[in-house]
């Protein structure tokens, strides 16, 4: 903006009786001020000189009014220096009366404007100016005005008097003239008097008050004329009425002294004339900023700047909830703006933001990379609809309330602090239906919503932004419409939602600093976007003022309310007057703020939040037009230069010097040294997905450009965002744009995160904290260590043959699987070492970089055949060159040790200390100093296999030359690493060198020797190790404090046979020759185990050879290899079962000579890895081995981990099921064993060369992509679920899994169940028809072992032992089903089998005379063979013929039963019926529709059913009536991705939904059926759903057919989304789910049957909510044996103790209307298609006794406990009546008949 303006001065003498003569050089003064208004605009000062109309008591006050901290320190003193040298002698002043002294009351005055007015005449002063100070000017105080009302005259006078008394005492010693009034008319029209002549005598009175007083006080003594003194001062206009109004007061005479203005006079002619020369007017911010670049050379410009952010800088990164979140209407999630906006096709490529980044279910993911990251801030937004789905407080969502607690506290965890916005963009929809931030009423909405988040979060976070670049909310959601809402109303609607915005920012702000501050002590402000303006033509002053009306526009708009004075930028204001007067219409309505919101407005951030990505060329536009753009208005147009490098957006280009010049404008114009400024977002998308280099280049300028405003223009910058963590939704951009740290693959449900080179990039500007001019020491700060604990370990005795450390097979092999495989809780001690490892040749490429030697498997890799597909380690993960990158992850990890391998040849490329490569050295240098640096434990190896080619070419380890060159090499690395280094492995595996390199010659060198080389090399191996050992405890354990040990691999060895000694043997002899023959010398007695000298000397003579092939120790080496180890290092993969067997003599071998053979069970789960079997239990086993045979010494697992033949998926399941166990088994060996295990090192660290394999097996927990030259790491979900373990230290039971004691509600129902088919036998007695289950257990190849139920449990025949065995279990109630064909044998009621019916009536009258209530099922699967002769429940006729079966027994039974099940699992029937066959009918031809019309029929004849009860027959037998239906729990097989979350919810919805959505919600199928089987049967070219539809009258008919819930409830799965071709037509296609069981689960006689208690309760809770909460019972839960009989059935205890558990956990904390527990079986029974195999009974019945004799097992008198009980005292409040043994044949069961039916 062009300052064209004069200075205003003029001349004034001190007594009009003076006259022009030799006097006039010493008397003469030039008085300039005040300040113009041009000026005051340009410095944001225009509310203190408004125009005089205008003016309001405030204003008038207030002109003038220079206070501002900021001025005084920058602007005025240059404008006051230049004044002086233009020959200004003094400078006017009007002191603020109203604002001094507020009250009107001396004695209360602001101190802050006290303080303010002193500085301003001291910056006078110091520029050698005279203040001439007016006491009042203008309008008189309000509070003065209103003191003096209705009083005398002189009220004024005395209220005047003190008001100048303190003046003259607080600024006297600065003034040098003092002026009681100025503005004469104003004073006078503002006094509270109605008598123009009485306000004249007011005035005077006040004046002469003043004058006496400054001369009886403070006027000095001996005063010349001249000096000091009190005048008023009028202008010409008022001299005349002066002259009138004081005429008749003498006593003012003699004190008034006028001082009247003149022209000045021209030094040159001394004549009196208007100054017509300029003063020249102090630059605007812009000005002043644009001026000090505007003259760098480009060189200049664009230099980099070497040097450090001051301590306390804070690096973070950003991201936006609708960009990452997803899970856009999952948990109760309102819908928002952008919901709408996405889903109306608005985006590019129809894309949506429903799944996004999928952080709503990857906070672990999120976090993960945060600490690989390691900002100290993390700036994320709050989505509004996700708390208030409705965006008021009347709709609190819960679980999305957790979602950010959870992030939060994982965050503060994580040692970063969360910078929480409320608000980015995503309005919620049902506020924007009212009208969004066009609705002054949502300000209310939003200061709610912050006070919950405040509330709710605030004791966590000190950072707030209210609004994330409101601009964008305004212009581009409400002038251009880009973004949503999508109105077009630049005129109006964006300047009333800023207005609006601003308004609710200040009430948030005033409500935190009112109600939150003081105790929450954070900081609240908001984030401003602005480009940098630079003139397009630079010498054109009209693109200067175009440029600066940019940013206001901008920038301003927000800022100048906030930071300056509460109101907007006088261009502003001014543009769009102008452009409304130039336009026949108003172009644009710039609502107004009142004086009290501009008030409350200003000042309200305590940080300036700035988000800059790039800068705008803007030429001035002179003829502007009327349409209502900001362009027009503003005019100004924007340009780019075409030199500027553009981006993958088409708004952004590098223009990194913008940046600074930016902040030196924000610091000038509104922050000065009193706010904080905080970069909150700079970045920009790239092309490239992983190795984004132009990006890095953006941040390193960027970041520059901010270190050089804080550096060399002392800008008070704090912060520094990156934007962004992740790639996300870039709004009408969508997924095109990638402004992420790490790259999102969204073509992948699993949403993978990779670190992009600007990642490790920006930390590694975060960790230097700026670029510093030359490298950090190595060690700034002393490094600390948990040093290892070092002590001799003891000398232990030869072992025995077997050793003593058989017992573990004694103690284990005995075990039952529910014994072996039961998951223990718990978690390890403190000092406990997490790891990963890796090693030289599989990891870090560079083969023969830098110097480096080839090794034995350099050449071995490059001769084609020998690797599988010709892979080598010639790059591998390239790690040689990505140091940073490693260190980044493993931090992510959080890893407290890392494991790697040095390289010799990489160290010593001949491998002799006389080829010392000081790149290798560097290498290894900067990694370990990376890893130190991280409080990441170094662990290395010094020999990995990899072998210089030159030791190789003199004999390799055949050769004993190789002891003194493998001691020279570890002494070199102890020397140059050892300082940091306290964890050292001489060999790893040294057993695999000796067999596979130098016995069966698979591994290089190939040497195929198997009887002797492998001893010989063991040999050597042992005795170099013990060298390097002892080198190490003689030269430098004392300095350095490390332990040293050698690492051998490690299978568990199991016998075939437990029982049979022989299998004993040559198991612990398989371990023995595995382990033994490295660990034995060492730990043990200096010398090979004694079973291996026995059988390798007795095999060789045998063989007849001269000597044994097993080489001896003398006495010597023997002492000296003792007890060379620290620790106990080893890796371990997998299990054996071994057995004893007599080996061939030829030819000889390693292997033979152990004489046992191996293999595996085909049930253990397979790898990747030939005979890498994962076998958890074996690692406990192997613990305790260790523990026995060498005397529990301090133990690390160094290796562990499986291989997947998997290369592109990064959710590998599969192995967090093998960590989660084998972790857990080592967990058991810890806690439950006394093993002294100290560390656990999971492999690998990442994907890698695995030796023989090449890449094809995958071990890493992360990905490596080999065919990217960048060799991206991506974490895999096994990572980010170590990472949870490591955090854990192990794995802590979870709060939910807590075992709750208490008890049910009273009147709980206890119950067991039976099916008629399954006990009742009786198949064809007295009358009864054939079922479809006597046809198809009939039928071969159906059944197991072709059992039938043709006799079962005979229950047909034993009512009384059967009421015995209830009685005893002391069950309330007795669930059992009637057989349809007993009763009608045809199914028909054409003929009644009564005798049928009397065995009926006969157990029931049983049951009521044992005082046990009968639930009896209608229909449990055995339909008459008859009606499935006409088409079963595919035909429609059956909804009829079920009808008249149930009337039968409504009528004959009902009297006596109560409780009625119309059918049982209706799914069972149809799906594996009539779907896949696997139960009777046994149909499965028409799988994509019979289950469905089946299905349908079976809904149709319960509604009949339960209409014909409740119509005819509740009233008079007041029973209860409803269906059972089972289900499984579905849990999300990853947890962390909303594909499969979405394939848990479909799973239950085509399983429970299927019948229960009818029944207990609306009538019809759910949605999620109706739309996927709709949708595949028109793709399958049908022209309608497969899914036959209810009419409305059924709906209706169907709709709230039940009395209560019936569940039968078993087991969870694991679902995961499974993509079937289209034409297949099928249930299983329809659905789309496939289904895995975690491995942790306990199995039972069951494949299907996993114990997971967890699942009934979230069971239980999800139908609670997705069905209004009806009445349930449990109808079947139980769990099934196979195999060896046993009574003591302590798994089925367990799971009953378990499942019962939750039931009462859902219940009494989750308030689950739970009324009944039915145990499945009463007794073991025909189980349907596995015949008599799997036993679910509480009771044991003996199929093998014609009698069928049935015996209690341990579980049905834990359950008779339970029952007697009602549920699970706590043992802490004493003993419990209720669980002591009861006399014989006393039942203390409580009465059923007071059970009284609940509706």
């Amino acid at each position: 903006m062009k300052l064209a303006c004069k200075a205003v001065i003029f001349f004034l003498l001190v007594s009009p009786s003076l006259g022009i003569d030799e006097e006039f050089a010493q008397n003469f003064i030039a008085i300039a001020g005040p300040l113009p208004s041009e000026l005051a605009n340009g410095w944001r000062l225009q509310n203190q000189v408004l125009p005089k109309e205008h003016q309001g008591p405030a204003a008038a006050e207030a002109h003038d009014y220079l206070c501002q901290g900021n001025l005084v320190a920058s602007e005025l003193p240059r404008y006051f220096s230049h004044l002086r040298k233009r020959g200004v002698t003094h400078y006017k002043v009007f002191l603020p009366w109203a604002r001094i002294l507020p009250e009107g009351d001396a004695r209360k005055p602001d101190e802050v404007q006290v303080q303010c007015s002193q500085e301003l005449l001291k910056t006078l002063v110091a520029a050698d100016l005279k203040p001439v100070v007016v006491l009042h000017h203008q309008r008189v105080p309000s509070a003065v005005a209103a003191q003096a009302k209705g009083r005398k005259a002189n009220a004024f006078a005395d209220l005047f008097g003190e008001y100048a008394e303190f003046s003259f005492r607080v600024f006297g010693y600065l003034v040098d003239v003092w002026l009681t009034f100025s503005d004469l008319p104003e004073v006078l029209q503002s006094l509270p008097y109605d008598d123009p002549q009485y306000r004249a005598q007011a005035l005077a009175a006040a004046h002469e008050r003043a004058y006496a007083i400054y001369h009886e006080k403070y006027s000095p003594a001996g005063k010349e004329n001249g000096e000091r003194d009190i005048f008023f001062l009028p202008n010409k206009k008022q001299t005349t009425l002066l002259s009138s109004v004081f005429a008749s007061s003498v006593p003012l005479a003699s004190t008034l002294e006028i001082l009247t203005s003149f022209y000045s006079i021209s030094s040159k002619t001394n004549a009196l004339q208007e100054n017509s020369d300029p003063v020249l007017a102090p630059r605007s911010s812009y000005q002043t900023v644009w001026e000090k670049f505007a003259k760098q050379s480009e060189p200049e410009r664009d230099s980099f700047l070497q040097d450090i952010f001051p301590s306390g800088f804070l690096w973070g990164t950003s991201t936006g909830a609708f960009n990452i979140e997803g899970a856009w209407a999952e948990d109760g999630k309102g819908e928002s703006i952008w919901d709408q906006f996405g889903h109306a096709g608005h985006v590019y490529m129809n894309q949506t933001a429903d799944v996004a980044s999928d952080s709503y279910y990857k906070t672990s993911y999120d976090i993960y990379l945060l600490r690989g990251l390691h900002p100290q801030l993390y700036k994320f937004s709050i989505s509004w609809p996700r708390i208030f789905p409705s965006g008021t407080n009347e709709s609190i969502n819960s679980k999305g309330v957790d979602y950010y607690k959870q992030l939060i506290n994982r965050l503060l965890e994580s040692n970063i602090e969360p910078m929480v916005t409320l608000f980015h963009w995503d309005l919620p929809q049902a506020l924007q239906v009212l009208g969004g931030w066009q609705n002054d009423s949502i300000i209310d909405a939003f200061v709610n919503y912050a006070d919950f988040c405040f509330s709710t979060f605030g004791d966590r976070i000190k950072f707030w932004i209210t609004f994330h670049e409101p601009w964008v909310i305004s212009y581009a959601g409400y002038g251009t419409g880009e973004h949503p809402p999508g109105i077009t109303d630049p005129g109006a609607a964006s300047y009333k939602v800023a207005h609006t915005i601003l308004k609710a920012h200040a009430k948030v702000w005033h409500l935190y600093n009112n109600k939150y501050r003081s105790r929450q002590l954070g900081k609240v402000g908001l984030v401003l976007n602005s480009d940098w303006a630079e003139p397009k033509t630079p010498t054109n002053s009209e693109d200067v003022r175009a440029s600066e009306r940019y940013l206001q526009f901008m920038l301003g708009w927000f800022a100048h309310p906030i930071f300056v004075n509460g109101d907007y930028p006088d261009v502003l204001k001014a543009q769009i007057q102008e452009a409304n007067q130039q336009c026949p219409t108003t172009v644009a309505q710039l609502p107004v703020f009142t004086e009290e919101e501009k008030s409350w407005v200003k000042g309200t951030a305590d940080f300036f939040g700035l988000s800059h990505y790039t800068s705008r060329l803007v030429s001035a536009v002179t003829n502007g037009t009327c349409t209502p753009s900001y362009e027009s208005i503003g005019k100004f147009s924007l340009h780019v230069d075409p030199s500027w490098p553009q981006t993958a957006s088409s708004w952004i280009y590098v223009v990194p010097w913008g940046l600074r010049r930016l902040l030196n404008f924000v610091s000038q114009e509104y922050t000065g040294t009193k706010i904080p400024i905080y970069i909150a977002g700079n970045g920009m998308p790239a092309e490239d997905l992983i190795n984004d280099t132009l990006r890095v280049d953006y941040f390193r300028r960027y970041i520059n450009e901010a270190l050089k405003a804080v550096k060399q223009d002392t800008v008070d910058v704090r912060s520094y965002v990156a934007r962004s963590l992740v790639d996300g939704f870039e709004g009408p951009a969508g997924y095109s744009l990638k402004f992420g740290l790490h790259n999102v693959n969204f073509e992948d449900s699993n949403r993978p995160r990779t670190p992009k080179a600007s990642a490790y990039f920006y930390s590694s500007v975060i960790e230097k904290n700026g670029f510093p001019s030359k490298p950090l020491d190595r060690f700034s700060t002393p490094v600390t260590f948990d040093l290892p604990v070092s002590s001799k370990l003891p000398n232990l005795p030869a072992s025995e043959v077997p050793s003593k450390a058989k017992v573990v097979w004694h103690k284990f092999s005995s075990q039952t699987d529910f014994e072996r495989d039961m998951y223990f809780y718990g978690t390890f001690p403190e000092d406990f070492t997490w790891g990963v490892s890796s090693a030289a040749y599989q990891i870090e490429g560079g083969w023969d970089a830098d110097g480096k030697g080839p090794s034995i498997w350099d050449n071995f890799t490059h001769v084609p055949g020998n690797i599988k597909n010709n892979d080598t380690g010639d790059i591998a993960c390239d790690s040689y060159n990505k140091v940073e990158e490693d260190i980044y992850l493993l931090r992510a990890l959080g890893v407290k040790n890392y494991r790697f391998s040095l390289s010799w040849p990489r160290i010593f490329p001949n491998g002799r200390n006389n080829s010392i490569n000081s790149h290798g050295v560097d290498y290894y240098n900067r990694l370990i100093d990376g890893l130190v640096a991280n409080n990441i434990t170094p662990i290395i190896t010094l020999y990995h296999w990899d072998l210089p080619q030159a030791l190789q070419d003199i004999g390799g380890w055949e050769s004993s030359a190789l002891i003194d060159l493998f001691d020279s090499y570890a002494d070199f690395c102890f020397r140059t690493f050892g300082d940091r280094v306290k964890f050292w492995i001489t060999i790893n595996e040294p057993q695999v060198i000796a067999w596979a390199s130098y016995g069966s010659g698979e591994l290089p060198p190939n040497v195929k020797d198997p009887g002797s080389a492998p001893y010989k090399v063991a040999h050597i191996l042992l005795k170099a190790h013990a060298r390097v050992y002892h080198t190490y405890d003689d030269k430098y354990r004392a300095s350095q404090r490390g332990v040293i040990a050698l690492c051998p691999n490690i299978d568990w060895a199991e016998p075939k046979t437990p029982s049979d000694p022989k299998d004993i043997e040559a198991a612990d002899r398989y371990l023995q020759f595995l382990v033994g023959w490295f660990a034995h010398p060492v730990f043990k007695n200096g010398d090979y185990p004694e079973v291996m000298k026995w059988k390798v000397g007795n095999r060789s003579e045998l063989q007849n050879l001269p000597s044994s092939r097993l080489p001896v120790f003398t006495a010597e080496e023997r002492d000296y290899i003792r007890g060379t180890a620290d620790v106990f290092f080893f890796n371990t993969y997998t299990s054996k079962i071994v057995t004893h067997a007599t080996t061939r003599l030829s030819p000889i071998s390693y292997e033979y000579d152990q004489e046992v053979l191996t293999k595996v069970d085909s049930s253990w789960p397979s790898s990747a890895v030939t005979g890498h079997r994962a076998v958890a239990w074996g690692l406990r086993r192997l613990l305790n081995w260790i523990k026995e045979e060498y005397g529990n010494p301090p133990i690390y697992i160094i290796e562990n981990g499986v291989g997947l033949a998997t290369k592109s998926s990064i959710d590998d399941n599969t192995r967090i099921f093998y960590y989660k166990t084998y972790i857990d088994e080592a967990l058991k060996a810890y806690k439950l064993d006394g093993v002294n295990l100290k560390g656990y090192n999971a492999w690998s660290f990442m994907d890698n060369f695995e030796w023989l394999n090449g890449y094809d097996p995958t071990f890493g927990l992360h990905q490596v992509d080999f065919d990217n030259p960048n060799r991206p790491r991506t974490p895999k979900r096994s990572a980010v679920y170590y990472a949870e373990i490591i955090r854990n230290n192990g794995i802590p039971l979870p709060k939910e899994d807590e075992f709750l004691y208490g008890e049910f509600p009273k009147n709980f129902w206890w119950s067991v169940a039976t099916a008629a088919y399954q006990i009742e036998g009786g198949w064809r007695a007295d009358g009864k028809g054939l079922s479809i289950w006597d046809k198809f257990s009939h039928t071969p190849l159906k059944i197991s072992n072709d059992d039938t139920g043709d006799v079962a449990c005979d229950s047909y025949h034993k009512i009384e032992e059967d009421v015995e065995m209830l009685k005893s279990l002391k069950v309330s109630h007795y669930r059992f089903s009637i057989s349809w064909s007993r009763i009608l044998p045809d199914g028909t009621t054409r003929y009644i089998n009564e005798m049928g019916l009397n065995y009926y009536e006969r157990l029931i009258d049983a049951l009521l005379a044992a005082k046990i209530m009968p639930q009896v099922t209608l229909y449990h699967w055995d339909l008459p063979q008859a009606l499935q002769n006409v088409g079963g429940w595919e035909n429609d006729t059956i909804v009829q013929r079920f009808k008249e079966y149930a009337e039968l027994l409504f009528q004959r039974l009902g009297d006596k039963v109560k409780f009625w099940i119309t059918l049982n699992e209706p799914y069972n029937a149809a799906y594996c019926g009539y779907g896949v066959g696997t139960a009777a009918p046994g149909i499965s031809v028409r799988p994509g529709r019979a289950p469905y019309v089946v299905g349908h029929n079976l809904i149709k004849a319960h509604a009949e059913a339960w209409h014909l009860y409740n119509e005819t027959y509740r009233a008079k037998q007041g029973g209860l009536i409803s269906i059972t239906i089972n289900s499984d729990w579905a849990e999300p097989r990853n947890p962390h991705n909303q594909e499969d979350v979405e394939a848990a919810r479909r799973y239950l919805q085509f399983l429970l939904g299927w019948f229960a959505h009818p029944i207990f919600k609306n009538g019809d199928y759910n949605e999620v059926m109706k739309k996927r089987i709709l949708e595949r049967s028109l793709a399958q070219g049908l022209k309608q759903s497969r899914l036959p539809e209810f009419t409305e009258s059924e709906k209706q008919r169907i709709k709230g057919t039940y009395d209560y819930f019936g569940l039968n409830h078993y087991t969870t799965v694991l679902a995961y989304n499974l993509n079937y071709p289209a034409g297949v037509m099928s249930y299983d296609s329809d659905r789309g789910v496939a289904s895995v069981s975690d491995r942790s689960w306990l199995n039972s006689g069951s494949v299907w049957l996993k114990v997971t208690p967890f699942g009934f309760r979230k069971l239980l809770r999800w139908i609670k909510e997705e069905y209004n909460d009806p009445p349930i019972y449990v109808t079947e839960n139980g769990v099934s044996e196979r195999g060896a009989f046993n009574l003591n059935d302590t798994w089925r205890t367990h799971y009953h103790r378990s499942y019962i558990n939750e039931a009462l956990k859902a219940v009494v904390l989750d308030g689950v209307d739970l009324r009944g527990y039915t145990a499945w079986s009463l007794m073991d029974n025909f189980e349907w298609a596995v015949g008599f195999d799997e036993r679910f009974g509480l009771y044991h019945v003996n199929f093998t006794d014609p009698n069928l004799p049935r015996r209690p097992k341990a579980s049905a008198r834990f359950y008779s406990q339970i029952i007697n009980c009602n549920g699970f005292p706590d043992p802490a409040t004493g003993s419990h009546p209720c669980l002591e043994p009861e006399p014989e044949g006393k039942r203390c069961g409580r009465n059923p008949a007071s059970v009284s039916i609940r509706f």
